[in-house]
């Protein structure tokens, strides 16, 4: 299927499993809706919450991609890659990731490469590997010290490499650590690049610095086809439930911060553009119901982001929660349309 159709079967699908699995009958389903001038809302999807495929648990969803067929790739943190049908969200397959050692991953981030591999950042270490289609481990990215986690650099455990994304054109690869680095003004993150050398051969390149709102963390980052970024920035406070806002971020004019030791707001040092679309608590609950307490029931611990293509003019923008397989939260997809 062409992409764009395999676009339009996968909204129908979201649409539909939204009516059977969030508000009971069709006729009982509120229609999509704004949350903001840039960003609407129009499903959403609790079909694969709490749920198994070939023994394995579908939740932890800590990314998502868009294969070379126009199936959706899902990662679990727990170490697991899914191949979803873009249609309906159903499981087609999963294999196993593992490290050089055989050990499990903490797999946050997510790009498939123009040769239909995959590449995967741990913010373990933190780490960017590559992966073929049935898990095979094909090789490893460097990584400069400074963000490794201490002792071995500055950066803090699971606070590292949470976002990835290839940029329009597959010739630069980006990562996205989700806290700060010692040393570094808290809420200003690094971006990390690095650039295409061969078919399989991505070497270091620039790095950039991007601050946060106070209190959130960067967990999502993915590419626009003009080279711009989506970010998502998401944070959780106990009792009131989750913040998730959506940036779009523009690199261009931003400070190259690979040689400046630590970004303590020095003049000189330009920081990524980023410029809100929407803050998702203000987007139309559409019937959801939370499992615990959320400014908008619609909202959980969001986590992993695609854009699955176009339509009139609009970016098709895939969103899912991390659920942490645990009782309160939900393996939840949404469906957005972004105006740029």
């Amino acid at each position: 299927m062409r992409l764009r159709s395999v676009l339009a079967t996968l909204t129908a699908g979201l649409a539909a499993a939204t009516c059977l699995t969030a508000a009971g009958p069709a006729t009982a389903q509120p229609r999509g809706g704004a949350c903001s001038a840039a960003v609407s809302v129009e499903g959403f999807s609790d079909a694969l919450d709490k749920t198994t495929y070939q023994g394995t648990f579908v939740g932890n969803l800590s990314a998502l991609a868009v294969d070379r067929d126009g199936a959706i790739a899902a990662l679990s943190d727990r170490s697991s890659l899914f191949t979803l049908d873009p249609g309906t969200l159903r499981p087609r397959s999963v294999v196993p990731l593992a490290d050089e050692g055989g050990a499990a991953l903490d797999s946050e981030g997510l790009a498939v490469d123009r040769d239909g591999t995959r590449l995967v950042s741990s913010e373990t270490e933190p780490s960017v590997r590559r992966y073929g289609r049935d898990g095979t481990l094909l090789g490893r990215l460097p990584v400069p010290d400074a963000l490794r986690v201490a002792p071995a650099g500055r950066a803090t455990a699971n606070q590292t490499f949470e976002a990835l994304t290839l940029l329009p054109g597959g010739r630069t690869l980006l990562a996205g650590m989700e806290g700060s680095l010692s040393g570094d003004t808290p809420g200003v993150v690094r971006l990390q690049a690095w650039q295409r050398g061969g078919q399989h051969d991505f070497r270091l390149a620039g790095q950039y610095g991007y601050r946060t709102d106070t209190g959130l963390g960067l967990v999502e980052a993915a590419a626009t086809p003009g080279g711009r970024l989506l970010v998502l920035e998401r944070g959780f406070t106990p009792g009131v439930g989750n913040t998730v806002r959506l940036y779009l971020a523009d690199l261009r004019r931003a400070t190259d911060t690979s040689r400046v030791e630590a970004l303590t707001g020095q003049d000189g040092v330009r920081l990524v553009r980023k410029t809100l679309l929407a803050d998702l608590v203000d987007c139309p609950s559409l019937g959801a119901t939370a499992k615990q307490p959320q400014p908008n029931p619609l909202l959980d611990n969001i986590e992993g982001m695609a854009v699955t293509g176009t339509s009139r003019g609009a970016l098709r923008v895939l969103l899912v929660s991390d659920d942490n397989q645990g009782a309160t939260q939900t393996t939840r997809f949404y469906s957005l349309r972004v105006r740029l």
